[in-house]
């Protein structure tokens, strides 16, 4: 007997409720990632001591930060292609263990080099959930229905950097930064008990011979030895550590101080090794199928570019220490996958998949994040130049903002019942256009005043907000059913390379700027710095409009018709239990 379905009344559509609450459980998910994504913000320096990094070492502890990133970037286009040829859900269970296991080793981590493999782990897993749950989407409801469900996804995304920092904060006041990622674990585990609860496509074959019992319990055996190995070699409790009879595995090689190298890492690391040898039979047949040369270089040539503008600091430079080595890796990585996606049968993004409106929606969503993060970043660095030196004020200020774009997203799936995509994101853009232009003309005393940056703010948000799931409805609505998690991978991917390159390219006109009215100043007054200061984030602002206004016109060729129900055509995916 199936799940009773019941009538949505949000969308019109016949769903089921298992369905719903897998999108549920997968949209918290995604709001738990893109809270982690900001919780660092105010934890970085318990962090940095927690690995014994100073104040004076903040460039050091710049891993940290682009360690996530890089992870959450790099691999999409594989978890993208992966999710559309296994079941989505256990692409989700997937990414949330990756999750857990990222944020438990960053939990218990005393090196720096350790706290960045989890912060990686981190990504990979948190920027995998995105895509697969967009693909969810478009699986679960057929096109002309998905507007409101693609709304509720993009809205939790963006209430992520909202509850982000506010949790961090509640969880800082009460204990320290450890518990943050240990109660990120923890939600992780429920999570993925829920996508279980909530059952499992039986649509997609089965890729590959069965694994055989005796193998897998193999495998289980190994797990549970690597996990135990190296988390206690991670861990190190004082009540071994100290012990004459149980201290000995952790006692460091030589004059090493790594907890890596000792007895017991060792035999973690060689434990390790063997269960990548043993899990080689559950997921070779996959792979073969996947175009793992393309995949990599896809990953190196966006791993290249995160570390050359993620690197840096936005208020001082453009490029990381290591980004004029980084971008000639990146410029010949691509170029060999337009090679190889010419030149093989079966390339990582097929041919035909960037198709229609596809095209244009990423343009639009890579706009969408060079205006996101110009009003993310340099709101911030207005507020402590002119109101605050407190951090946490600047971020209240900033506040505004953030919360005004999920708003914007709920409103934009919602109206896509009534209107098309283009109708939706072009004005939407273009009131964002506005507000930025606005904002580029703010003097050192704009903030001052409550009411017109409050309504500028607010007017930007709801603006970008607008446009997310309009662009998402539009290219999963021309993407083959068949690569919905590539395309899904792919306006993620498009989205957050405008954050970085976006931001670095803006910081550079703008520091341009800044250095240039300082060096025409014989001998500059604090005052005259802080003007200097203005008119960089006046240029970044003017950037970020004009970016906006760019977005808004492409926006038009997402289409003005409405995307009417074919669920006669649709063959949607069946929750079974």
């Amino acid at each position: 007997m199936g799940e009773p379905v019941v009538q949505d009344t949000a969308t019109g559509a016949a769903v089921e409720p298992r369905a719903k609450a897998l999108l549920a459980t997968a949209s918290v998910a995604v709001a738990l990632a893109a809270a982690d994504t900001y919780v660092v913000v105010l934890a970085l320096q318990d962090m940095m001591n927690g690995v014994g990094l100073g104040v004076d070492s903040l460039q050091k502890a710049t891993p940290i930060i682009s360690g996530f990133l890089l992870g959450y970037i790099a691999v999409l286009p594989l978890i993208g292609r992966l999710a559309d040829l296994i079941d989505r859900q256990r692409i989700l269970l997937w990414c949330l263990a990756l999750f857990v296991v990222g944020s438990a080793v960053t939990a218990i981590s005393a090196e720096l080099s350790v706290m960045v493999t989890g912060r990686f782990l981190q990504g990979v897993g948190g920027g995998g959930l995105v895509p697969a749950t967009l693909a969810l989407v478009a699986d679960l409801w057929p096109p002309g229905k998905r507007g409101t469900p693609l709304g509720v996804v993009g809205a939790v995304q963006e209430i992520g950097s909202v509850v982000g920092p506010l949790l961090g904060a509640l969880v800082l006041a009460v204990s320290d930064w450890r518990m943050i990622f240990w109660l990120n674990g923890s939600a992780g585990i429920v999570l993925g008990l829920c996508i279980v609860a909530c059952g499992a496509p039986g649509r997609r074959e089965h890729i590959g011979s069965p694994v055989p019992r005796w193998w897998r319990g193999l495998t289980g055996v190994a797990a549970l030895a690597t996990v135990v190995l190296l988390g206690l070699a991670l861990w190190a409790p004082d009540s071994l550590t100290t012990s004459i009879r149980w201290g000995g595995p952790f006692v460091p090689y030589g004059d090493h101080t790594s907890r890596m190298l000792t007895p017991i890492g060792v035999w973690g690391l060689v434990a390790l090794v063997v269960l990548l040898a043993l899990s080689v039979r559950f997921w070779w047949p996959v792979a073969r199928s996947v175009d793992v040369i393309g995949a990599l270089l896809i990953a190196v040539a966006l791993g290249a570019l995160v570390l050359t503008f993620a690197a840096s600091n936005p208020e001082k430079q453009v490029v990381g220490p290591l980004g004029w080595w980084l971008l000639p890796v990146a410029v010949v990585a691509a170029a060999l996958y337009v090679w190889r996606h010419r030149s093989a049968s079966n390339p990582l993004i097929a041919k035909g998949v960037v198709v229609g409106r596809v095209r244009p929606a990423l343009v639009v969503s890579i706009c969408v994040g060079t205006a996101i993060v110009a009003v993310v970043v340099d709101i911030p660095v207005l507020a402590r130049l002119t109101v605050t030196d407190s951090q946490t004020q600047a971020a209240l200020v900033l506040l505004r903002f953030l919360v005004a774009v999920p708003v914007g997203a709920l409103a934009g799936g919602a109206l896509l019942r009534r209107f098309g995509a283009a109708m939706i994101a072009a004005p939407g853009l273009l009131v964002t256009a506005l507000a930025l232009f606005q904002m580029s003309t703010w003097d050192a005393d704009a903030l001052d005043s409550w009411w017109l940056p409050t309504l500028m703010l607010v007017l930007a948000g709801l603006g970008v907000g607008l446009a997310i799931a309009p662009v998402n409805d539009a290219a999963l609505h021309d993407a083959p059913q068949t690569a919905h998690g590539v395309v899904s991978s792919l306006l993620v991917v498009a989205r957050m390379v405008g954050m970085v390159v976006g931001l670095a390219l803006l910081t550079a006109i703008g520091l341009h700027r800044f250095y240039g009215r300082v060096q025409s100043l014989t001998d500059p007054t604090k005052t005259q710095v802080t003007d200097a200061g203005v008119l960089q984030v006046q240029t970044v602002f003017l950037g970020a409009a004009v970016v906006a206004l760019v977005a808004a016109a492409v926006a038009l060729l997402l289409g003005t018709r409405v995307a009417h129900p074919v669920e006669e055509d649709y063959e949607a995916e069946p929750v079974n239990s």
